[in-house]
C-alpha cells in the first residue's frame, strides 16, 4: 500500500503534517494512488470522500473532533493502512426543486437537512414513498441522516444513533413546534422521502447536503444511492461500529 496521495486542510498543524509525511512516504497523483490519506478533521474527510469516489480514504486527525479520523502518528503508516478495517457507506441523493422550475442535485454522506431561511418557522409536508405521512410539520427544520452521519447534526438534534449496516435512515425534527412532541422516525434505507415547502414566500426554506446549500427550495426528494459506496479506513478495533457504540455510553 505504497501508492499514497496525501491531502490536508489549510490549518498550520495539518500543513505541517502534510510536509512531514510526504517527505517520508512520497506523494503520488490521485489518479495513480491506491489510497488517500486525509489530514484534518471530519469536514476534510467528507469533502475528500466526495472528491475521491472509488478510492479508500484513511484519515488522521489534525482537526478538532475527528469522529471519522484515526489518531495521528507518523510511523508505520503503510502497515496501518494495510491492516485497517473498511467501512462502506452509501450516500444520500438529494434533488431540490427551486423557484422557476429548476432542480439542484447533490450527494450527502452524513445528512440532508432543510432549515428555515427566514424569521418564521418552516412549514413542511412530509411524504414517504409517495404517501403523505405528515400534512404539516412546523419546525426550525428537519433532516434525514445515514448511519455514518447519525452522530453528527442528527445526534445534536436528539435523533437516534444508527448502527452501521442497519439498513435504516433517521428522520429527525429540528425544534419542532407542531406537532410539538414529534421527534422523528426511523425509515427503511430504501425509502423515498419528500418534503414540500408550504408557504414558501412567507416561510422560506433552504436545503443543505453535507454543508453544500441551496438557498431557497420549494420541494426536496431524498433517497439512498446504492450505486455509490464510499470506503473509509479505520485502525483495527477502532472502526465505525465501535465508535458508534462508544458514543452511546459517554
Amino acid at each position: 500500500m505504497g501508492d499514497i496521495h496525501f491531502i490536508a486542510s489549510q490549518t498550520e498543524v495539518a500543513q505541517t503534517a502534510l510536509t512531514r509525511l510526504t517527505a517520508r512516504y512520497g506523494q503520488v497523483p490521485p489518479d495513480r494512488a491506491s489510497v488517500i490519506v486525509a489530514l484534518g478533521g471530519d469536514g476534510l474527510m467528507l469533502s475528500t470522500l466526495h472528491l475521491m469516489t472509488g478510492l479508500p480514504v484513511y484519515g488522521m486527525n489534525r482537526g478538532t473532533y475527528g469522529f471519522l479520523m484515526n489518531d495521528y502518528a507518523e510511523d508505520d503508516l503503510p502497515e496501518r493502512i494495510t491492516a485497517a478495517e473498511v467501512t462502506l457507506t452509501n450516500p444520500l441523493s438529494m434533488v431540490a426543486g427551486i423557484p422557476g422550475g429548476g432542480e439542484c442535485h447533490a450527494l450527502a454522506i452524513n445528512e440532508v437537512s432543510l432549515l428555515r431561511a427566514g424569521a418564521q418557522a418552516a412549514k413542511l409536508r412530509v411524504s414517504v414513498n409517495g404517501r403523505v405521512r405528515m400534512p404539516e410539520l412546523v419546525a426550525d427544520g428537519v433532516l434525514l441522516s445515514t448511519p455514518a452521519g447519525s452522530t453528527a447534526y442528527n445526534y445534536s438534534a436528539h435523533g437516534p444513533i444508527l448502527p452501521m449496516g442497519s439498513e435504516v435512515l433517521a428522520l429527525t425534527a429540528i425544534a419542532a413546534f407542531r406537532p410539538r412532541r414529534w421527534r422523528g422516525a426511523i425509515l427503511p434505507k430504501t425509502a423515498l422521502v419528500r418534503f414540500d415547502v408550504l408557504e414558501p414566500e412567507k416561510r422560506p426554506v433552504m436545503a443543505d447536503a453535507d454543508s453544500r446549500g441551496v438557498e431557497r427550495v420549494e420541494w426536496v426528494e431524498i433517497r439512498s444511492e446504492p450505486g455509490i459506496a464510499h470506503s473509509i479506513l479505520f485502525d483495527p478495533g477502532h472502526g465505525m461500529e465501535e465508535r458508534l457504540m462508544r458514543e452511546q455510553f459517554v
